[in-house]
């Protein structure tokens, strides 16, 4: 407001004896902002979000269960694509994962005001583009007891986003397979992790192994050991008693012990020197 202005309105409403101060005091005044707190306890919950740059398009999802596990999904898409439809594929493809693991109650939480309305009924669509995107969300709402979309603002919804933006920037995987993303917290420097060996009669993959057999650590294993273990146990597969590499090319590789190398070691030689002498 101009000082102008004030100045003459002032003149123009001279104090009388009928003046009262005017009350600025409203209730909670000091509260710049109030938001809902979330308290789905049985609900399954879902972030999505899309992204779109120069080096391309991705889209990125993280489902989380109630008891806070978080299930991150990514991809890069190779079709004709805006920002919104973008979003949809994200919408989407978390949705899918909510019904592979038959999820009932859902929480839909993304950035997108335009889909966010859209999928709750709100707001209808002209653009051809959008059109069968919203029908499919309609459609695979009906397969739960219970789904709710609910908008929040960018900055909550900053991992989906970085998922997205991660896929968009990659170059095209092909067939190369990327395991999942696992973020650590170091609490010290990488120096203060080095140990010495020590000596041990049990094969280099025990922890490995015992781990995928009975999901347990070691006693004294620390919080970084056991981070080390799970991540190594993600490119392993037991098969009873016996344990296997999982190679890029999705090959099984055994994995043997000292007294079992050498046995095998030894075999290979005898067989080597039988095929020599016959020639």
């Amino acid at each position: 407001m101009k000082a102008q202005a004030l100045a003459d309105h002032l003149a123009e409403n001279p104090i009388d004896d009928e003046y009262q101060p005017l009350r600025t005091y409203f209730p909670d005044e000091e509260v710049n902002s109030v938001e809902a707190i979330c308290k789905d306890t049985h609900a399954w919950k879902m972030f999505f979000d899309g992204a779109v740059n120069t080096k391309g398009v991705g889209i990125g999802a993280i489902f989380i269960s109630p008891t806070g596990q978080h299930y991150p999904a990514t991809a890069r898409l190779r079709f004709f694509y805006t920002i919104n439809t973008a979003k949809y594929e994200a919408c989407i493809m978390g949705i899918n994962m909510a019904i592979d693991q038959n999820v009932e109650e859902l929480l839909i939480m993304g950035d997108s005001d335009l889909i966010i309305r859209q999928a709750q009924g709100e707001w209808e669509t002209r653009d051809v583009k959008l059109i069968p995107y919203k029908k499919y969300v309609e459609d695979l709402s009906k397969r739960f007891k219970s789904i709710e979309f609910r908008y929040i603002p960018r900055c909550h919804n900053e991992l989906a986003d970085a998922l997205a933006t991660l896929a968009s920037m990659l170059p095209y995987p092909g067939n190369a397979h990327i395991d999942p993303l696992e973020i650590q917290i170091r609490e010290r420097h990488g120096y203060c992790n080095t140990i010495e060996a020590a000596p041990n009669t049990q094969p280099w993959y025990h922890d490995i192994k015992k781990f995928l057999k009975t999901q347990e650590y070691p006693e004294q294993a620390s919080g970084d050991q056991k981070i080390t273990i799970r991540r190594h146990a993600s490119g392993f597969f037991l098969s009873g008693n016996v344990l296997y590499k999982r190679t890029p090319d999705l090959n099984l590789l055994r994995c043997v012990d000292t007294e079992e190398a050498g046995r095998i070691m030894h075999e290979f030689r005898l067989k080597v020197s039988s095929v020599s002498g016959a020639q």
